[in-house]
């Protein structure tokens, strides 16, 4: 009898702890689906059945009708919002109760990554974001284009060199080089080269960093989401310790050189320099020139209610925010430029049309490539906007309730959603670009869905590809100039086309991050007999490429005050 009670006994314990969580959403009147046990609605990822963006796309389709739907992170519900103004409500105009992200690895087993703007929380997140914010308006931008620029043209003179007629590349390492070393270049100040030097440091540490793939930081995500208690208590760290002291090292030997030298850059890490020294946040100066296309974030004001306060900012603290470039560029940018290459690559006419933009951009302004010119093409948005709608690279966002709220019912069969400190709602951005209700034929690749007369009938807070409200990317106006740059000069001497390993259509890996199942396999096809410009040479047979870039009235961000003398510090270049 005693053993019979305590089978019951534990039988109901488990049936408490396992199966009971997954009737959640049917006791408050939520459609949610078919969880799976211990799993919930995930256990396509670990069992390599679905992508992190299928698996979002499932549970948008849970209901055609309804406004939101429940589903199960293991055990954990959440709960998606599929109507775009009920995202607006609760992204913006009711923000102060949804103003975190979900908090995977606390900051004790891991600063570097929970010091990161991404995962900060409260106060902490609304002082760093005021203070980031100046790094990333479009006056920035303007200063940051030279650098970009440069590495854009690196990378292509890479390529003309070889003096191949057709260059077969895997485009996901390809581009992670270039963006790796924009990245090096803004965000650390130091120059790389990755495509002429692919096993320099930084570009190793860089990968590392951000490799979502491999079978240990899988596993440290998952078991963070489902044993997050005994996870704390073990302290396992997301990152490896070689790759903190690695870049804690080369923050304080940069901030080191700066300050001894009177180094000054217009980069993220002088301005938290200056934050720092201060001790007050900075306030953002004013967008004067173009913005940077129709997928950028809106701007909100995070500070406003934040009187001037001393700001505590350690190297450690500047550390974790120059990482922001690598999770928002070393990957995401790459991905985004994966995916329009392999759109431009199947889609010749789409890629004729942008090609012939860029040619008559070259003529128009003799061939100084500026700024303000790379803001005006149009059509070379319209590319961009439309890949991001279909294949953004964030699938979905989260948020987390930091103070009790309520949906409140619009319809019949709804009932008040009252929601508790730390309960979730996710943003579906992969279902609702994918949704035909809000772009008809969704798989069809259409970049005239963003000219001038089209994206104004765009409904909105269904086109969301850098997250919504104050708590979007921050890096978004970064990305798209990167992206910008970048194919630009690409197609300015190369034709992208498909090769035997191109996979048509293309499949995605199953995993958190938007990649293909078999790699972006592309080519690089020399363009021959195009024109020449006296502000640009193509001299596609000599294998040779010069640009003019303007400067304007800005000068050379890279100039040192008091002198002009390069300084190097263990094999990178501080000075530029």
């Amino acid at each position: 009898m005693f053993w019979i009670v305590v089978l019951a006994v534990t039988f109901a314990t488990l049936y408490w702890l396992l199966v009971q969580p997954y009737k959640y959403w049917i006791k408050m009147g939520v459609k949610q689906g078919n969880p799976v046990f211990l799993f919930g609605h995930l256990w396509g990822i670990p069992l390599r059945k679905q992508s992190n963006a299928e698996m979002i796309e499932m549970v948008y389709n849970i209901s055609s009708t309804a406004r939101y739907c429940g589903i199960y992170q293991f055990l954990t519900p959440a709960l998606i919002l599929k109507d775009p103004d009920l995202i607006k409500q609760v992204t913006i105009k009711d923000f102060d109760h949804f103003v975190d992200h979900g908090t995977i690895i606390p900051e004790e087993c891991d600063p570097l990554f929970a010091k990161n703007l991404f995962f900060l929380t409260g106060k902490k997140w609304r002082k760093m974001r005021s203070t980031l914010s100046p790094a990333f308006t479009s006056n920035k931008m303007k200063y940051m284009f030279y650098l970009i620029s440069q590495s854009g043209q690196q990378f292509v003179e890479h390529f003309l060199k070889q003096k191949k007629e057709l260059i077969t590349l895997e485009m996901k390492d390809t581009f992670t080089r270039f963006t790796n070393d924009v990245i090096a270049n803004v965000a650390f100040g130091i120059e790389c080269d990755s495509l002429g030097q692919p096993q320099n440091q930084f570009f190793l540490m860089g990968q590392e960093t951000t490799d979502f793939k491999g079978f240990y930081k899988n596993t440290i995500l998952f078991a963070y989401l489902l044993i997050p208690r005994v996870c704390k208590l073990l302290k396992l760290s997301f990152f490896s310790k070689k790759v903190g002291i690695f870049f804690n090292k080369l923050i304080s030997k940069n901030i080191q050189s700066r300050e001894e030298h009177g180094i000054i850059r217009p980069d993220m890490i002088n301005l938290l320099l200056e934050a720092r020294k201060h001790g007050s946040i900075t306030q953002r100066d004013r967008n004067t020139i173009p913005g940077i296309g129709f997928a950028i974030a809106q701007e909100f004001d995070t500070g406003k209610n934040l009187k001037a306060q001393k700001m505590e900012i350690t190297n450690e603290d500047i550390t974790s925010q120059a990482l922001i470039f690598f999770f928002g560029g070393f990957d995401s940018v790459s991905s985004l430029l994966c995916f329009m290459s392999y759109e431009l690559a199947i889609h010749p006419d789409v890629q004729n049309k942008l090609r012939q933009e860029i040619d008559e951009t070259l003529k128009s302004c003799n061939g100084t490539l500026t700024y303000e010119v790379l803001m005006d093409m149009k059509y070379m948005d319209m590319v961009i906007s439309e890949t991001l709608r279909k294949w953004p690279t964030a699938a979905a966002v989260d948020r987390v309730c930091t103070k009790p709220y309520t949906i409140k019912p619009e319809r019949p069969d709804e009932e008040p959603i009252h929601f508790k400190e730390k309960d979730i709602i996710i943003i579906p951005i992969y279902g609702l670009h994918r949704d035909p209700k809000h772009f008809p034929d969704p798989d069809r690749f259409d970049p005239e869905r963003f000219n001038e007369k089209n994206k104004t009938n765009i409904k909105p807070y269904t086109y969301l590809p850098f997250g919504s409200g104050p708590r979007n990317c921050i890096g978004s106006k970064f990305a798209l100039l990167e992206t910008k740059t970048l194919c630009f000069y690409i197609l300015a001497n190369f034709a992208i086309v498909p090769v035997e390993k191109t996979q048509i259509p293309l499949q995605l890996a199953k995993t958190f991050v938007m990649l293909a199942k078999n790699g972006f396999w592309l080519g690089l096809k020399r363009r021959c007999g195009d024109f020449l410009q006296d502000g640009l040479l193509l001299d596609l047979g000599a294998a040779t490429l010069k640009l003019k870039i303007a400067w304007g009235r800005y000068g050379d961000p890279g100039r040192e005050r008091g002198g002009g003398t390069r300084r190097v510090l263990d094999g990178f270049d501080f000075s530029r």
